[in-house]
């Protein structure tokens, strides 16, 4: 029964099929085969190209394993302790997952073998460092990414040169140098490089130019000419710069913590104290090239070292390091040592290159009868042109003044001195100030004596005026002195009980900021013009821990710095004068940064012809700064102007609406009419409810 019923389907389907199609069922079916002689020239390729892609490739999943060739054949005895070996080698880059050693038919290891780690990194890493390892006199380890394989066999047979490519111009480094009204710029970072905005100081309000999350890992740094902005990550520093800030360059140094960029922007230091514990060869200090990104030279100090390490003349031309009664020069672009020796200087404690001559001072400890020196060596002819013995002296620091017209050397000496093992203690301290006239002739020397305790000491960086913080808190004053040529430093002018501990110089000079930072100062602020000593403002930024000065010595940036304070991090923005501009309170805020600016390209001679016709500027500048101040008034006139448009229309666009939907109120109320409070007084019922307020009760007498 169920065959016919199929059958009996199948002639009703092919009958219907017959009388709804015009095909005759006694046609032949089509043939779809290739006749005799036919050439498919088609490839796969052409006719399944997307789905080819997505076919699976045998080095799929295999990225962390990796092929060692060069392993030692032995036997099953000792494959165990060839095992134990291979472990120790490679497991200092990651967990090894998996291990595979191929045995021939009689158990011996085939001189290769396969290892997976946990992570395609961690085998990248093993690849690099123990590639060409040297295991023994008869093996080295010749070491592969599994994926390797595949990539080499598709090299192809014919070498064909490679395409020209396009040239593409490289983004115009400076041009923040060219803005019409000079803004600068600064950088603001949050939390540990979570957040990096650089902003614009554009008045009245300034104007973010980029905001990006996750740039750096730690914190970043501008280059000495504001070139460049230095962003730190596990593998190294980054470059960048242009109006976009697109990444100039890479430098490649795991677990970098400090960088140094020589002055004239040719060369950048890397230093990773710690090193990588996953690449013991890897050199502490690397020296690149900034243009080209190779590296120059390396270095690998022994013990904890103070940063800088290496000092950069002012021309790039030199660089130096002090050692054990040693101290190297080094001359770029060889970066070999200066005539191919080190200066042997017994005792030798510090130095510091000349910020406008290829002049280092140096200054050597006492030795037993032989009293200190402070030595100034003029590079590349190693001769002293001026020395300076020191008695009873227990310390030196050593101050340029930006100009190269000075130097102050600071010495802290004793009246008494006691050795306690090996510790060396001193009484009875007071102060000196050596102050060396470089620009005169032999080079005289002056000196300030001080009997109280040294809290800061600063140049001003144009011009002959220094300033010193001493004495002890509560009294604590700050003293200005003034360097004439042929004279000794006269006082200019004497400020007594201050609550401050640094000193922070106008970039232009003449203005100062007395600081009282950390927990000590306080924050408390003075604002002091140095030409006739007033005090412009006394304030304080409770909690302050940084003060930054923008280049042109407009503005004052004063920060509480969340590695210094948990709680009311932020910035606040001054005028030189001390007068409050703006208040940012920022969660987590890290590290505010102003732009460098280039040297100026004036003369001297041009410089006094600006500052003496300054009047005729004053009107050109006055009628900027009130047209940019109309202009803000106006955009803020016609933005509430245009809300009060869209205000109306709204309101009216309603009021119509309401109008034409009163009759069908009325429809719906009964006629009633109940637009108007009292427009239906007759059903409406007036109620008086008592309660009781207050009680008094007065006593009459």
């Amino acid at each position: 029964m169920a065959k016919k019923k199929v059958d009996d389907r199948s002639s009703q389907n092919s009958d219907s099929t017959r009388n709804d199609g015009d095909l005759s069922s006694n046609d032949d079916e089509p043939n779809f085969s290739d006749p005799e002689g036919f050439i498919d020239d088609i490839t796969d390729e052409e006719l399944l190209g997307d789905v080819l892609k997505q076919k699976p490739k045998e080095t799929d999943g295999v990225e962390s394993v990796i092929v060692v060739d060069g392993v030692p054949q032995v036997g099953p005895d000792r494959l165990e302790k060839l095992q134990s070996v291979i472990n120790k080698i490679f497991s200092k880059f990651g967990s090894i997952v998996n291990t595979h050693y191929p045995t021939n038919e009689k158990g011996h290891t085939k001189g290769y073998i396969f290892l997976e780690y946990s992570s395609p990194m961690h085998a990248q890493e093993a690849v690099k460092v123990t590639n060409n390892y040297k295991l023994d006199k008869q093996h080295t380890f010749l070491v592969n990414l599994f994926t390797d394989f595949s990539k080499y066999e598709k090299i192809p047979e014919v070498w064909k040169p490679p395409e020209a490519q396009t040239y593409v111009g490289q983004a115009d480094l400076h041009y923040y140098l060219l803005e019409p009204d000079a803004y600068d710029q600064f950088c603001v970072v949050t939390g540990q490089g979570h957040s990096v905005q650089i902003w614009q100081n554009t008045q009245p309000e300034p104007a973010v130019l980029q905001d990006r999350n996750n740039w750096t890992q730690t914190y970043v740094k501008w280059s000495p000419l504001g070139t460049f902005l230095s962003t730190f990550h596990k593998q190294g520093v980054a470059l960048w710069g242009g109006p976009s800030f697109t990444q100039y360059k890479r430098f490649s140094h795991s677990s970098v913590q400090f960088i140094d960029f020589s002055p004239c922007e040719k060369y950048i230091i890397t230093y990773s104290p710690q090193g990588d514990a996953h690449n013991p060869e890897q050199k502490r200090i690397m020296i690149w090239d900034i243009r080209t990104g190779q590296e120059k030279r390396s270095f690998n100090p022994e013990g904890p070292s103070a940063w800088p390490i290496f000092r950069w003349s002012h021309d790039d031309k030199y660089f130096a390091r002090m050692g054990n009664d040693v101290l190297s020069i080094y001359e770029t672009p060889s970066f070999g040592l200066l005539e191919k020796k080190s200066l042997k200087i017994s005792g030798i404690r510090d130095f510091s290159w000349s910020p406008t001559d290829n002049v280092i001072a140096y200054w050597v400890a006492e030795d037993k009868d032989v009293p200190a020196r402070v030595t100034l060596l003029e590079i590349p002819n190693r001769t002293e042109i001026r020395n300076k013995n020191l008695f009873n002296v227990a310390d030196c620091k050593i101050h340029w003044q930006k100009s190269g017209d000075y130097l102050c050397v600071k010495v802290d000496r004793y009246s008494k001195v006691r050795k306690e093992k090996t510790e060396t203690k001193y009484s009875g301290m007071y102060f000196n100030f050596e102050i060396f006239h470089m620009r005169e002739k032999q080079i005289p020397v002056d000196s300030v004596e001080s009997k109280e305790p040294i809290q800061a000491f600063a140049w001003e960086p144009i011009g002959s005026k220094f300033a010193i913080i001493h004495g002890e808190s509560p009294n604590i004053s700050v003293s200005f002195y003034e360097v004439r040529v042929g004279q000794a430093p006269s006082l200019l002018k004497k400020l007594e009980k201050r609550a401050c501990n640094h000193l922070f110089w106008s970039p232009n000079g003449q203005f100062i900021v007395l600081a009282g930072l950390g927990s000590n100062g306080g924050g408390s602020l003075e604002f002091v013009d140095t030409q006739d000593f007033v005090i412009m403002n006394t304030t304080d930024h409770f909690q302050a821990s940084d003060v930054e000065w923008d280049p042109t010595g407009r503005y004052v940036v004063t920060g509480v710095s969340i590695w210094k304070a948990k709680v009311d991090t932020g910035y606040w923005m001054w005028s030189f004068q001390g007068k409050i501009l703006k208040r940012v309170n920022l969660e987590k805020f890290a590290q505010l940064l102003w732009r460098p600016r280039c040297p100026t390209l004036l003369d001297e001679k041009q410089l006094k012809e600006i500052k003496k016709n300054l009047k005729k500027y004053y009107a050109q500048f006055e009628s900027k700064d009130r047209m940019r101040q109309t202009k803000a008034s106006k955009e803020l006139i016609e933005k509430r102007s245009a809300l009060m448009e869209k205000f109306n229309a709204y309101r009216h666009k309603r009021i119509k609406e309401w109008g034409e939907q009163k009759p069908r109120r009325l429809e719906l109320r009964n006629g009633i009419d109940t637009d108007e409070l009292d427009s239906d007084s007759k059903n409406v019922e007036e109620e008086i409810v008592e309660f009781f307020i207050k009680e008094e009760v007065t006593v009459i007498e």
